[in-house]
């Protein structure tokens, strides 16, 4: 059902340091569901691709982000499935899911920027405390006003 996409593939280039060989990729198609009519139930033109992550040498940290981000796409053996059937014909349904799986992959090999914790500037205090300050004055002028007798 799945076949590698084409003998003597290309590299499709993920970052700077990762590349992924086509070969590595099988891509089979199924019958797509939603609404369509008799198209939909003609044709298969749905493309489920699978990707094994194992093949790629990643990084620990770069591994645990594509899990993360993989989420239920990933099996409990690290096969990525992604099914594509936004489109009408095999062939954008097919680029769609490669262009899914470099986006999911790109997005892993990406490190977030570690948050520096900061102080609050000085104005910035004083500016929140006199927000606080006429805001407690404008509640204060609301209430009951006692009589002076």
């Amino acid at each position: 059902m799945f076949a590698p996409i084409s003998p003597g593939a290309p590299m499709l280039r993920i970052t700077r340091d990762i590349a992924l060989h086509e070969d590595d990729i099988e891509i089979g198609f199924v019958r797509a569901s939603g609404p369509g009519g008799q198209n939909v139930n003609k044709l298969a033109t749905a493309a489920q691709l699978r990707f094994d992550s194992n093949r790629l040498t990643l990084p620990d940290d770069t591994r645990a982000r594509l899990i993360r981000i993989a989420g239920q796409r990933m099996t409990k053996d690290g096969v990525i499935v992604i099914h594509a059937q936004r489109f009408r014909t095999q062939e954008r349904n097919r680029a769609d899911a490669i262009d899914r799986l470099v986006e999911i992959l790109r997005e892993a090999a990406i490190r977030p920027v570690p948050r520096r914790a900061t102080k609050p500037t000085l104005g910035s205090k004083i500016r929140r405390l006199d927000g606080k300050k006429r805001r407690a004055d404008v509640k204060a002028k609301r209430g009951r006003t006692g009589y002076d007798d």
